[in-house]
């Protein structure tokens, strides 16, 4: 598998966007994009060869000097990235901008809770419609919730709520928004540090969540009267289906630290899930490879030392794109092999990963926890 480590590699050139740059060496040159986006979702075909298998090494720079971003959009020639202290970065016709984002409830920014999920609606391109997943304060207490905006201008504006009260704190906020093939939308929700909430069906906390594009419990939900559809999870940020209609999310697993009420956590052991409606992933009941009647244990466990996955993303050939912030790389996930290998490194922490027109795109988040470079944090396209 390609192993991009030689920074020699790193071209900072033209765009495979309609993009171009203004750097410190001169002017990215505009290309065109492509019109078709596959970011948490792919219904193409499998085909005999892999996506990866084309990448040559290197990549070229989209954007850069980034806010803590955290979550890829595509419509057309434009790209959207959520930043997590606030506003979307629109990069059009090779200019980068930062929109506002006015929500109902001012968003709350503390520890990893901010503006994170993003996902365009299916009909963007003419209602101007999409979705956030941003951290509220109400009477001192923290939360997230999912919003309805509008493009209006320069400025994104909420137009309804579909759920509120979602368990916030400043760690563990999950927050991934994906359009499922069933048209439904679906979000990952963390456990907020307080892991008896996974196992709570009354609690969002530590679950992935369903719901229509109004807010509204779908009547199959394999809970009756429940956004929930799998519990028992810690903080999964990524989620993805293979063009089979089965849904793939990441979770990442203990951190060492102390456990509320006594104790200390072991560390690593990341995951990748085999999501089916109503299962239990044992959170914190289990966790790694162990296993315990009715709960279900992942498909891939990485070892002691953390990767920390985030946004995941499928190829046309069915696999698994995989951001590790601890793992400081870009890494591809078979599901049928269970094995799980790096595809960049060397550029940091990533934070997302989408395909876009047969290109894989990542964005870094060194701005948060890691060590940023001059022009961090940034969007890449892989060559």
């Amino acid at each position: 598998m390609l192993n991009m480590k030689s920074k020699g590699k790193m071209i900072t050139v033209a765009l495979l966007l309609a993009l171009p740059l203004s750097t410190a060496t001169g002017t990215i040159q505009s290309l065109t994009l492509g019109q078709t986006a596959v970011a948490a979702t792919s219904s193409t075909t499998a085909t005999t060869s892999k996506l990866t298998d084309s990448l040559k090494g290197g990549y070229t720079v989209a954007a850069t000097k980034l806010d803590v971003p955290w979550s890829i959009q595509f419509s057309g020639n434009t790209v959207y990235i959520t930043q997590r202290g606030g506003g979307i970065v629109q990069i059009k016709n090779g200019k980068q901008t930062v929109q506002k984002v006015q929500t109902k409830k001012p968003l709350r920014v503390v520890g990893e809770a901010g503006l994170t999920g993003f996902v365009l609606d299916p009909k963007f391109t003419t209602n101007k419609m999409a979705y956030i997943y941003h951290a509220y304060e109400k009477n001192g207490e923290g939360f997230n919730r999912i919003v309805k905006v509008k493009l209006v201008g320069n400025v994104w504006k909420e137009q309804s709520k579909l759920v509120e009260g979602i368990p916030g704190g400043r760690i563990h906020e999950g927050g991934r928004l994906a359009f499922g093939p069933d048209g439904m939308l679906y979000s990952t929700a963390g456990e907020t540090n307080r892991r008896e909430l996974s196992q709570d069906l009354k609690s969002l906390g530590g679950k992935i969540l369903r719901m229509t594009s109004t807010g509204k419990i779908p009547k199959d939900n394999p809970i009756k009267n429940s956004y929930v559809y799998a519990y028992g999870l810690r903080n999964s940020q990524g989620i993805a289906w293979t063009s089979d209609g089965k849904l793939y999310a990441s979770d990442h697993g203990p951190s060492g630290a102390p456990i509320p009420g006594g104790g200390t956590d072991r560390t690593g052991l990341d995951e990748m899930n085999l999501i089916k409606p109503g299962s239990n992933y044992g959170w914190p009941k289990i966790m790694g490879n162990e296993t315990a009647p009715n709960m279900v244990s992942p498909l891939y466990v990485a070892s002691s030392k953390a990767i920390a996955p985030s946004g995941i993303a499928t190829t046309p050939d069915d696999t698994i794109l995989v951001a590790t912030l601890a793992g400081k790389s870009l890494k591809e996930f078979d599901p049928v092999s269970k094995k799980m290998t790096d595809i960049l490194t060397d550029v940091g922490r990533v934070r997302d990963v989408a395909v876009y027109n047969g290109k894989i795109y990542v964005i870094t988040n060194n701005t948060a926890g890691g060590t940023p470079e001059k022009n961090d944090d940034r969007l890449l396209i892989l060559k």
